[in-house]
């Protein structure tokens, strides 16, 4: 499904289209349509607790009402092994899928998200179960 960006992703000011593509149920591939970046996301709800206020003048930007269909994904950087993975936490990229509106927010008021948190601290342990 391709998004059009309401606003910029931060460091690729110049794409303005993007196309969302499903892995599985925990991981997406974001990529420009054209020249331009690609990304591996991941759904935040697998992994932790995980909430945040949309702004109002995002949620008029993206024509976000209660009734509309969301998708919340955040960028990954894959590394090798995968528990040295990291994860943007402060940086969640917000689909509407009813308009196919996209955009990035910063959450700055919480101290719990962190921009490059690695993925080991949420996978579960053998251990654990």
């Amino acid at each position: 499904m391709q998004f059009d960006l309401k606003l910029p992703l931060l460091g690729f000011e110049t794409v303005s289209k993007m196309e969302l593509q499903k892995i599985d149920d925990i991981f997406m591939r974001l990529e420009s349509v054209g020249e331009g970046p690609s990304f591996t996301l991941i759904n935040p709800f697998a992994l932790r607790e995980y909430s945040f206020d949309i702004p109002a003048s995002l949620q008029a930007l993206m024509e976000i009402t209660p009734e509309s269909n969301l998708l919340i994904y955040n960028i990954m950087i894959l590394q090798s092994p995968i528990e040295k993975s990291t994860i943007n936490f402060v940086a969640p990229l917000v689909f509407n899928t009813d308009n196919q509106m996209m955009a990035q927010i910063i959450v700055d008021n919480r101290m719990d998200f962190g921009i490059a948190d690695p993925i080991s601290n949420y996978l579960k342990g053998e251990a654990n179960g």
